[in-house]
């Protein structure tokens, strides 16, 4: 019985594998052969793709803080959980840093939260969101909080991230198809949803 629930679990983790590359590969294959990238300069193209590099890495996050992808012990997956947690600030800053280069009253209304368009709002959010959860990692072992508490807190911003980070994208037309870009949204809130409930964080 232990054998064949290792096998399912195997599965399962190379299914998980071909949903993270399909979810990844397919958004970021349409974005690169946009003819929106005709009418675009360099540094906001690098912009784009730093927020569309960002959104895929909340499609890995989820997998690798629950162990989900084959081939991957968790020890080794907690550990590039959190590479990947440094990763999404630099694509983040990357993000808002090119913006800023090429619209710089644009990013101040934004963070200001005075900017006219609903997007920006929820993209800054998601924004401190990221920086809050890199605070949190970064200064574990200094906070007042058990291990059960953190996870909680971590899992809470967590999810901040994710519901800010799809709105966002759902509201901007730019370079990703509609289809692709609906489906990358809503594979990120499903993987997340999952391994919170894979880990039981909210339980008990």
């Amino acid at each position: 019985m232990v054998g064949r629930n290792g096998a399912d679990r195997r599965k399962v983790g190379y299914v998980m594998w071909a949903i993270l590359a399909m979810g990844v590969i397919v958004p970021l294959a349409i974005a690169a052969t946009s003819p929106l990238l005709a009418w675009r300069g360099p540094v906001y193209i690098a912009a784009g793709f730093a927020g569309i590099a960002g959104l895929a890495v909340l499609l890995a996050q989820p997998l690798l803080a629950a162990g989900s992808l084959a081939g991957i012990g968790l020890r080794a997956s907690r550990k590039a959980h959190r590479y990947l947690g440094g990763a999404l600030v630099v694509l983040v800053l990357a993000h808002v840093g090119g913006l800023w280069i090429t619209s710089p009253p644009d990013v101040v209304d934004a963070l200001l939260l005075r900017s006219p368009t609903s997007f920006s709002i929820w993209g800054v959010t998601a924004m401190w969101a990221v920086l809050a959860a890199a605070l949190l990692a970064a200064f574990r072992s200094r906070l007042p909080l058990g291990p059960v508490a953190w996870k909680r807190v971590h899992s809470g911003v967590a999810a901040v991230i994710v519901v800010g980070t799809v709105i966002h994208a759902l509201q901007i037309d730019g370079t990703m198809g509609t289809v692709s870009k609906v489906a990358m949204c809503a594979l990120a809130v499903a993987l997340t949803v999952r391994t919170i409930i894979k880990l039981r964080i909210w339980s008990g």
